[in-house]
């Protein structure tokens, strides 16, 4: 039998995999045989990850464009992972707080499904996992700008599925909860334990639990699944 996780001569696009959940996941597709290239604004090259990382802000179409063209092979797989938060209550958030997360949020992943997409099309295959967020369904104080990019990006993976489903593409979404980053291991006490009480796992998510996730959505084994989102929180949003 065939293994659906082995990706052997395609080439994935990884954004924001410098760091995190990013990085799990473009380590992940390496370990099963992918061609990795990483997307990132803050870091160059990926030291010690076997794959190269690229220095592209996202939110800038010329660099995505550029930075896809330049690949050596066109990609087949692609997960748009990037995010940055600016949280602060809606009445006290300034224009650039909202306009940085939804620019780099939903107009960053735009950015990179549409410079992708045109050579999955041509190849009629491919494989889009957008990395969106339980509060882009629910909602969180303080994260108006982060949700709505969120609640937007599942907008995007939906009409995707429906525009490229007949090209052979599946265009899925996972939303995660509170994941064990570094950078979350740096948030107040608080907050973590107001995640992990509404967890029903009784444990907080890792960036491999999300990785997981993401090798199925992008694998041969989920041919039949496009347009949806799988929640990977450990039960939060019950």
């Amino acid at each position: 039998m065939t293994d659906p996780f082995d990706f052997s001569g395609q080439t994935a696009v990884v954004t924001g995999a410098a760091r995190g959940i990013g990085r799990s996941i473009a380590e992940a597709l390496h370990d099963h045989g992918a061609d990795v290239c990483g997307l990132d604004w803050a870091i160059e090259g990926g030291p010690s990850s076997g794959f190269p990382v690229y220095k592209v802000d996202i939110a800038n179409s010329t660099q995505v464009y550029d930075a896809i063209q330049a690949l050596p092979s066109a990609p087949s797989l692609l997960v748009n992972n990037a995010g940055i938060t600016r949280d602060r209550s809606i009445s006290k958030m300034s224009d650039d707080e909202w306009s940085e997360v939804i620019s780099v949020n939903l107009t960053g992943a735009f950015n990179v499904l549409r410079a992708t997409a045109p050579a999955m099309v041509t190849a009629g295959y491919g494989r889009i996992v957008n990395i969106t967020s339980i509060n882009g369904i629910r909602g969180k104080f303080g994260q108006a700008n982060y949700a709505a990019a969120k609640a937007g990006l599942i907008g995007l993976t939906k009409t995707a599925a429906r525009e490229y489903g007949r090209k052979g593409i599946t265009v899925n979404a996972i939303a995660p909860g509170m994941v064990m980053t570094d950078m979350a291991k740096e948030l107040p006490l608080q907050i973590l334990d107001n995640a992990l009480n509404e967890s029903v796992s009784n444990r907080l998510a890792t960036p491999e639990d999300i990785s997981y996730a993401v090798m199925f959505l992008l694998s041969k084994g989920a041919a039949m699944v496009t347009g949806e989102v799988l929640k990977v929180d450990g039960g939060q949003y019950i």
